[in-house]
């Protein structure tokens, strides 16, 4: 068993007071570092950094960061979400350690859909009618996740599908 135990600190987050939503950091008492690219593997990390190691994913909503010493999850409802976040990853952790060697590790992010390649599938109108100033920042905000396909009113069904075929590749980034 890699991860025996951890201290949890839960709190608001400080950038945004407004915020409801909890943060959690869990304190390894266990360095976990050496598992980090087999968990970036299993798990599908989209963003990894190996100096200092750490591997950063999304689960049901929430973004989760890994490092040897500290696990960081935000947006969460409350407490007894934090605790059985926390249990599934040291579960997630200890089991992925046990089978390593079944396992390649990955020492790179998953590849981002490109802004650029987005903006071509768009109308480039700036209507507004999504919303946003300009068919730039939608595809900005498109390619980090924070909007949909369907939330540009102006897409032909062919651009429509288009931007859906383009997006394939990057579903379990922007999940």
């Amino acid at each position: 068993m890699l991860l025996k135990s951890y201290r949890k600190e839960i709190f608001l987050p400080e950038c945004n007071p407004r915020f409801q939503s909890l943060h959690c950091i869990a304190h390894l008492d266990q360095d976990i570092g050496e598992v980090i690219p087999y968990l970036n593997s299993e798990l599908g990390g989209y963003q990894y950094t190996v100096d200092p190691p750490s591997v950063t994913f999304k689960h049901h909503g929430k973004l989760i960061t890994i490092h040897p010493r500290a696990i960081a999850v935000n947006a969460l409802n409350d407490e007894n979400e934090a605790d059985k976040i926390l249990e599934w990853l040291k579960g997630q952790i200890n089991d992925i350690w046990e089978r390593r060697h079944e396992i390649q590790p990955k020492f790179e992010g998953m590849k981002k859909p490109n802004i650029v390649e987005i903006i071509k599938y768009l109308p480039k109108t700036n209507c507004k009618k999504c919303g946003l100033p300009t068919c730039m920042v939608f595809a900005v905000q498109l390619g980090e996740g924070g909007r949909r396909i369907e939330q540009c009113p102006e897409l032909s069904p062919a651009q429509r599908a288009a931007l859906e075929k383009y997006f394939e590749p990057f579903a379990r980034y922007l999940e």
